[in-house]
């Protein structure tokens, strides 16, 4: 049985017969020196390139004009990018507006634009209770014009905590119901 010859092989941008050195790259042929980056038209030389809305850019171009720029220093991204805050970011520029510890791997408040830990968030922006002045993060009890922490609204009297509903006050502080 006679093999059938399958012809030359056909580059991809030319339509020209390859003969000599053959590029393949994403399941086609190429000359050599037709294998080239979308933005600066040169060859592209070694297997890493990258592929971007169906052009092929060879890996300097690409990082110079598609990797997503970080938000904190304005330089292309090549690595681990972290998206946050409608924007991207370095891991390492990704930081708290306080401590400026690095976010990347958990949680953050935002405010203004700008990521924070949460006990820097706490520190700078929460509500702060009007017993002890610390913030408040969680549960509060809203009375006298006030947010307080549960522990920190007491009888001015016997510095038990008010747990009713109804209480008296006397200098604009709470009376439990047996001090009043």
């Amino acid at each position: 049985m006679a093999t059938k010859d399958a012809g030359p092989v056909i580059c991809n941008s030319c339509n020209g017969a390859i003969h000599g050195r053959i590029v393949t790259a994403l399941d086609k042929k190429w000359h050599p020196e037709h294998f080239t980056c979308k933005s600066c038209h040169k060859p592209i030389e070694g297997a890493k390139f990258h592929q971007h809305d169906g052009a092929v850019h060879c890996v300097p171009c690409y990082t110079k004009f598609l990797s997503p720029r970080c938000h904190g220093c304005g330089d292309p991204i090549t690595d681990r990018v972290i998206q946050a805050l409608g924007v991207s970011w370095h891991a390492h520029h990704f930081v708290c507006g306080g401590c400026r510890k690095e976010l990347a791997g958990g949680g953050f408040m935002e405010q203004a634009g700008r990521p924070y830990c949460s006990l820097c968030y706490a520190d700078q922006f929460a509500a702060r209770c009007a017993g002890c002045v610390q913030p408040i993060v969680d549960k509060a009890i809203i009375a006298l014009d006030a947010k307080w922490h549960r522990e920190c609204f007491k009888c001015n009297k016997c510095r038990s905590p008010v747990t009713d509903a109804t209480f008296s006050v006397m200098d604009n502080k709470p009376l439990c119901g047996k001090c009043a």
